[in-house]
């Protein structure tokens, strides 16, 4: 019989969770106890800081409900979010680039007509989205679907406030070109919500908890891969040191201002309001 000591308890404990019935679980566990072993060896973690960080992950969960997810706050700006999405998101080049879903976008959308407004009665700067949605092979796709989200002026997404409905979301479909156009108002840069524990673990650093402006869309064709992805606006702050890592080169796009009069869609503006022409580029399904 091995009894456990210092050196062996290792691979004792990967050998037990092993014999784990899906091969695919004996892999994940036994490559985790392995790396979570090492970790605490490398650093001598002490039984303190074991019941901190417990701790940590106890107030986690009781933080979260079924609007906040502070469990995928952490796994944003730890990087692992960001880095899944990139092991698993590898595309042929020329293709949109998947980045984090984040934890704020809700699932059945209402359904909305191509230039309808998502953003009645939000105060902001008025903005015009549009584009075309194609293959690696420059050929538009007609009724591709998009499903879009994201924050207000304030920074706030419908899943942060309470009792609100359809807040700055829609699913829109492209027209028989591949074209899709909707309003909105211009996203803000905003800080992740510091008021839980992902909040207090960032504050004892010089970390940045800010994200850059950005626009939320989920993008899928029959017989294309869907991506998950973000548009960012050009110039915006803290798109270096986005704290979710989510900013890559391909999605940064400019902001055109444009004078009041009729704006795109027919529609009468009398303020100046920007555009956004920006084309997402699909990759076959096989």
């Amino acid at each position: 019989m091995d009894f456990v000591s210092e050196d062996n308890i290792t691979e004792i404990a990967m050998k037990r969770w092993g014999t784990a019935k899906n091969p695919r679980t004996a892999q994940l566990m036994k490559a985790l106890i392995k790396h979570l072993h090492a970790f605490a060896r490398e650093v001598e973690l002490t039984p303190e800081e074991w019941m901190a960080g417990i701790q940590w992950i106890t107030a986690v969960g009781q933080i979260s409900d079924d609007k906040r997810m502070e469990a995928i706050l952490a796994s944003d700006v730890f990087g692992l979010s960001m880095l899944v999405v990139m092991m698993n998101g590898r595309l042929p080049s020329g293709a949109t680039p998947h980045t984090v879903l984040g934890p704020f976008h809700i699932d059945g959308s209402p359904e909305l007509p191509k230039d309808a407004d998502l953003s009645e009665g939000v105060e902001g700067e008025k903005l015009y989205v549009s584009g075309v949605v194609k293959g690696l092979d420059g050929k538009p796709i007609a009724n591709a679907v998009l499903d879009v989200w994201q924050a207000d002026a304030e920074g706030v997404y419908e899943a942060q406030l309470p009792g609100s409905e359809d807040y700055l979301r829609g699913v829109f479909r492209t027209d028989k070109d591949g074209r899709y156009g909707l309003w909105t108002i211009a996203p803000k840069g905003y800080a992740i919500p510091m008021d839980g524990p992902v909040g207090k673990l960032i504050e004892q650093t010089e970390i940045s908890y800010y994200r850059p402006a950005h626009f939320h869309a989920i993008v899928a064709a029959d017989g294309y891969q869907p991506v998950i992805t973000h548009l960012f606006r050009k110039d915006a702050p803290f798109l270096e040191n986005d704290v979710v890592f989510g900013v890559r080169q391909p999605l940064i796009t400019p902001f055109h201002i444009h004078q009041p009069g009729t704006g795109p869609g027919g529609k009468a503006m009398k303020q100046p309001y920007a555009t956004v022409e920006y084309d997402f580029v699909l990759a076959p399904a096989a």
